[in-house]
C-alpha cells in the first residue's frame, strides 16, 4: 500500500526554476525531517535575501542526513549560525532553523526527468558582500567555504 507524504515533493515544486544557479543570501523559512529508510533527509525551504531581484522568490532543496553526509548538513548548520550548544549535543530542532540566515551556492539538475536544486555550498550571511562582488558562475565550491 502506498502512502502519499504531503510536501515530499515540495522541492520540484519551488520557484527553483526562475532562479540561476550561483549565489543566494537567504533566510530558512521552513524546515521538516523526513525519513526514508536509505536517506532520511530535511527538507528546507529558503526565501531569498539578496540579489534584490529575487527577493519575491523561495527555493527549496533537500539536506541529507545519512552518514556519509553528516559533514553537508553540520556545515550548513555552522555557517547559517545554528545553536552551538545544540549542535554540540548532536541535536536539531526544526523550529531553531527557522530564520537562520546564510548564503548558499545552488545549481540546478536534472534526475529522472525532473529538474531538481542542489545545495553546493554555504557561508556566513556576513560573507554576502564579500562573495556576491564574484560573477556567481565563476564561483567555486571552495570560495563558498571560505
Amino acid at each position: 500500500m502506498r502512502r502519499r507524504i504531503q510536501g515530499l515533493h515540495e522541492a520540484d515544486h519551488s520557484t527553483a526554476g526562475q532562479v540561476r544557479d550561483g549565489l543566494l543570501l537567504v533566510r530558512v523559512e521552513r524546515a521538516c525531517h523526513r525519513w526514508e529508510s536509505r536517506k532520511p533527509f530535511y527538507l528546507l525551504r529558503f526565501s531569498v535575501i539578496e540579489p534584490k531581484e529575487l527577493s519575491e522568490h523561495s527555493v527549496s532543496s533537500r539536506l541529507y542526513c545519512t552518514t556519509r553526509a553528516l559533514w553537508k548538513l553540520n556545515w550548513f548548520l555552522r555557517d547559517f549560525g545554528y545553536d552551538t550548544e545544540l549542535l554540540g549535543r548532536d541535536e536539531i530542532d526544526e523550529k531553531s532553523l527557522v530564520g537562520l540566515c546564510g548564503v548558499v551556492k545552488i545549481s540546478h539538475v536534472v534526475v529522472n526527468g525532473a529538474s531538481l536544486l542542489n545545495l553546493d555550498g554555504f557561508a556566513p550571511a556576513s560573507q554576502w558582500e564579500e562573495l556576491s562582488g564574484s560573477s556567481p558562475a565563476n564561483v567555486s565550491p571552495s570560495e563558498v567555504a571560505s
